[in-house]
């Protein structure tokens, strides 16, 4: 078994690190507190190939290993969450569809521009105002054949990206029992993208609900097989869940540095924080539940990557690592003291930010039930 990264992936890591620390970082409570999205930052990721992890290279993507589109979200979520997060659904929702399933054509139109940081992000919208975590059963969004085009009437919730993204892959209804993705660019008629959500954390990164009214779409924009769209949905909620749970070890590997280096300067009853046991054990737990969460997380991209199944890994690694990023950031607030509860702290934001990893793509009782379901056999 080996353990150690390669020589590339170090490189990469270390690439992905020094930008993040430079152009993402510096900007991530402002990206907060303004709820603005940091367009001057993800300008730059196309070429270094943030914008296409998972887009192959003859398309204008980075085509890098699964191992290191994980290595990139952590990188990413260290930073800002919300950036992080926009970043891992443009990715891993928006682009791999397109990727994985869509035609030629479909890729040569969309792939390149959203790989290349000259065009806005992409989206994913599968949630409904009825259709959480029931997509099977609860999408009631419908996409109708009218001569040449895909007439779309629905209504989506919860979908990052929208209102900066070129292109909405969305999850309808094309048949009483059958679900397609289709790709509906978001400057076509009749789509209207409602305003931000007001959330808890994240708040630089963009949440919107969706509607569809009459919205046509060539019957090309077709995204797969008419009638695949919900497996193809979980295949790609498999690939989407690693880069969560790398996002939960950044947002909790940032807390764990911060925490640290104030326990270093504060000092009470005569010490600093440092000497108190308290205060030891809690990152030595923060320390050690990181290293074992980030070993989940690039177990499950190295499946992934093998092309092995890696559904149940994926499940363990998203369950894993963001319940530990809440427990991480706590207690890095703990360690705070009552300064932990003020916004001039960064782990105050962090642990708004990491609330929603144990929800988005897939709730921890999601994860749970997709667990034993595989182990039990049922």
């Amino acid at each position: 078994m080996e353990f150690d990264l390669t020589s590339e992936q170090q490189l990469w890591r270390a690439a992905v690190h020094d930008f993040a620390a430079r152009e993402v970082q510096p900007r991530a409570r402002e990206t907060d507190e303004q709820a603005r999205f940091n367009w001057e930052a993800v300008r730059q990721m196309g070429p270094l190939g943030l914008l296409g992890l998972n887009v192959p290279e003859e398309y204008g993507g980075a085509g890098v290993d699964a191992v290191s589109a994980a290595i990139a979200i952590e990188e990413l979520g260290w930073a800002c969450g919300s950036t992080a997060l926009a970043i891992a659904a443009h990715n891993g929702l928006a682009c791999a569809p397109l990727a994985l399933f869509g035609s030629e054509a479909l890729k040569a139109a969309w792939l390149p521009r959203l790989a290349s940081g000259q065009g806005r992000l992409g989206a994913l919208a599968l949630t409904e105002p009825g259709a959480g975590s029931d997509l099977g059963g609860g999408v009631r969004t419908r996409a109708a054949r009218d001569g040449d085009a895909w007439v779309i009437d629905g209504e989506k919730m919860w979908t990052t990206n929208a209102s900066i993204a070129d292109v909405i892959v969305t999850l309808c209804r094309t048949s009483a029992d059958r679900l397609s993705l289709i790709g509906v660019p978001t400057d076509a008629p009749g789509l209207t993208i409602g305003p931000a959500e007001k959330k808890m954390g994240l708040k630089g990164s963009p949440t919107h609900a969706v509607s569809y009214a009459n919205v046509r779409v060539p019957l090309e924009n077709l995204v797969g097989v008419e009638g695949k769209g919900l497996a193809q949905t979980l295949a790609v909620l498999d690939g989407g869940r690693v880069g969560i749970g790398a996002l939960a070890v950044g947002l909790a590997q940032a807390a764990y540095e911060a925490a640290a280096q104030y326990a270093h300067e504060r000092r009470t009853f005569g010490a600093p924080l440092t000497q108190h046991q308290a205060i030891q054990f809690m990152l030595a737990d923060a320390a050690t539940e990181i290293e074992a969460a980030r070993l989940l997380v690039y177990r499950a991209a190295w499946l992934k990557q093998q092309g092995r199944s890696y559904t149940v890994a994926a499940a363990q690694a998203k369950l894993f690592a963001t319940e530990m990023a809440e427990r991480v950031t706590r207690n890095a607030i703990q360690v705070h003291g009552g300064y932990g509860y003020s916004a001039e702290f960064a782990v105050e934001r962090i642990y708004r930010d990491a609330r929603l990893m144990t929800i988005g793509e897939g709730t921890s009782e999601m994860q749970r039930l997709v667990i034993a379901r595989n182990i039990l056999k049922l």
